[in-house]
């Protein structure tokens, strides 16, 4: 059975929300790998608008796309260290 389009697009909008309130810049303030992390976290932010924007225009395909590029900065950069997480089920860690 195909999985369900509205289903799965809601879902991953719900996750990368999630994450994105997760993921902590965990980086020192003045560091090179602090610009790394804001850099990820505010791509995974303009992900998550534009799939909220694709949402709005019913284009879901375009949507999900959106919220699983989003989530994979999220997930990178925890996987990179540059986010403080202790979520296995929202990251891979």
């Amino acid at each position: 059975m195909p999985a369900d389009l509205l289903e799965k697009t809601f879902r991953y909008e719900r996750l990368l929300s999630a994450a994105l309130e997760k993921a902590v810049p965990s980086p020192i303030e003045s560091s090179h790998m602090m610009n790394v992390a804001k850099d990820f976290k505010r791509m995974a932010d303009s992900y998550h608008k534009d799939g909220l924007h694709f949402m709005d225009q019913k284009d879901y395909v375009n949507a999900l796309a959106s919220f699983s590029y989003g989530h994979a900065w999220l997930d990178a950069g925890a996987k990179l260290g540059v986010f403080d997480v202790d979520d296995n089920i929202l990251f891979t860690i």
